[in-house]
């Protein structure tokens, strides 16, 4: 099987640039251990223009396929993006990065819709990055040992295919049918939309129009960077990649959630494979 291998693809929606780490690792060190000829192709379809082109590949691909852990599951702006790819027989690896609270159904879940587009999974895997609420929380991963992890994951999946040990079902944790998004509490106990809470602009704003270029959804209005035209998904891009710190949440109920996260969150979590 091995020698049928002409391109990897590392795949990914990444607006704060962990995941692409993770998946890109795992594709690369795929590649170096497979042979020389492999082309290494990476496609980031974190903005919204992207997700209008559909991806295609076939049974000379292995495509390493990565996105972030929303509410416990596949973040549900990326459903119609995934329900349209072709996978046409590729080898596949299905990836989640969560901030280190847990990655719940989302990796089952992302290894179903691949399944259903006709692609071949011959491993998984959960990994950690620094939370997108938080610079305190998973701070600073993927770090060294976490890509350690990764390249040994790579490894792992390269002899898997020159062996050619690539057919029959991989056990991925999860449960069917899937839990219901995660949802926090306010102050008084209740559920409550968390969607519409926005990040507030602040005087160190000097209009550098990052945040509009960056903005998976494409929601941030470029006359006035302080407005939002479309919906806020909490990936924390805007704020994370301001290079002045003008992005930022006030409200009570995001601010309760976060600190919750990171004072239930603090023991380090580690990657969890499935090969």
């Amino acid at each position: 099987m091995g020698e049928m291998v002409k391109r990897v693809h590392a795949v990914w929606f990444s607006p704060t640039g962990t995941t692409q780490v993770t998946v890109e690792a795992v594709a690369k060190s795929i590649c170096k251990n497979i042979g020389a000829d492999i082309v290494f192709k990476s496609k980031n379809f974190t903005l919204a223009g992207e997700r209008e082109k559909t991806f295609e590949s076939n049974e000379n691909d292995i495509v390493i396929l990565g996105v972030p852990v929303y509410a416990g599951r596949v973040p549900n702006i990326l459903l119609k993006y995934l329900n349209a790819m072709n996978g046409n027989g590729a080898l596949a690896v299905p990836i989640v990065l969560y901030g280190n609270r847990n990655y719940d159904d989302a990796l089952i879940e992302l290894k179903d819709i691949m399944e259903d587009r006709g692609f071949n999974i011959i491993a998984a895997g959960a990994f950690i990055g620094e939370h997108s609420f938080s610079k305190i929380l998973a701070e600073g991963r993927p770090d060294g040992k976490d890509i350690g992890i990764v390249e040994s994951f790579g490894t792992q999946i390269s002899e898997k295919i020159k062996d050619d040990k690539v057919d029959g079902c991989i056990d991925i944790k999860g449960d069917k049918p899937y839990r219901a998004y995660y949802r926090p509490r306010d102050l008084e106990g209740n559920f409550y939309d968390f969607r519409k809470i926005k990040p507030k602009t602040n005087e160190n704003c000097t209009d550098c129009k990052i945040c509009v270029d960056i903005c998976p959804m494409g929601s941030i209005d470029s006359d006035d960077v302080s407005k939002f035209t479309g919906i806020c998904i909490k990936c924390g891009a805007c704020i994370k990649k301001c290079p002045v710190g003008a992005k930022y949440y006030d409200d009570v109920n995001y601010l309760k959630h976060q600190h919750e996260l990171e004072d239930e969150n603090k023991n380090r979590k580690e990657p969890e494979l499935f090969i």
